[in-house]
């Protein structure tokens, strides 16, 4: 069979339609939109860190925090309260130095390494930051929770993120 078979032609120029079709019916966002994604992205992985930090025994089996959506919106948290902002910050420096430190424990297979994480205070800011993106979010949108985003080309054809 030839590679340049009428047939494979048309596949890949169906395929390059779709993509190029997806890349222009996305729009544009506005400030505003830009930052309630932000807060609808923290929102849902702060909560999670609430509820692992609830159940989290100090032992060096114990799950790592999700860090993902702080290591790309930290820098772009203008939007926020000042008092807000330094609450995430505390929370996320406190869930960053317990994955370092569970880190360890696994490498050397010992909870030593863990005693030094105060799960309290992690609660506490947990909360506070929740609490927080929760207003906000009420304020911007009328509402606490996170809105559904349409599926994209992609999440029809290859399954999205759930």
């Amino acid at each position: 069979m030839d590679s340049w078979d009428p047939g494979n032609i048309l596949i890949i120029a169906v395929i390059i339609g779709l993509l190029l079709l997806q890349f222009f019916l996305r729009r544009r966002r506005s400030p505003a939109t830009t930052q309630q994604q932000i807060v609808q992205d923290l929102l849902p992985e702060v909560r999670f860190n609430l509820r692992l930090a609830e159940v989290l025994t100090l032992s060096y089996q114990a799950k790592k925090f999700i860090i993902t959506s702080w290591q790309i919106y930290q820098n772009k948290l203008d939007f926020l309260d000042q008092p807000l902002q330094a609450t995430l910050k505390d929370a996320y420096t406190i869930a960053e130095d317990f994955n370092q430190q569970l880190s360890i424990a696994k490498k050397h297979k010992s909870s030593g390494y863990m005693a030094s994480i105060d799960l309290a205070k992690l609660k506490e800011k947990l909360t506070k930051s929740r609490e927080g993106l929760e207003a906000w979010l009420l304020a911007k949108t009328g509402t606490k929770e996170p809105t559904q985003k349409p599926p994209s080309m992609f999440d029809i054809f290859f399954g999205g993120r759930r």
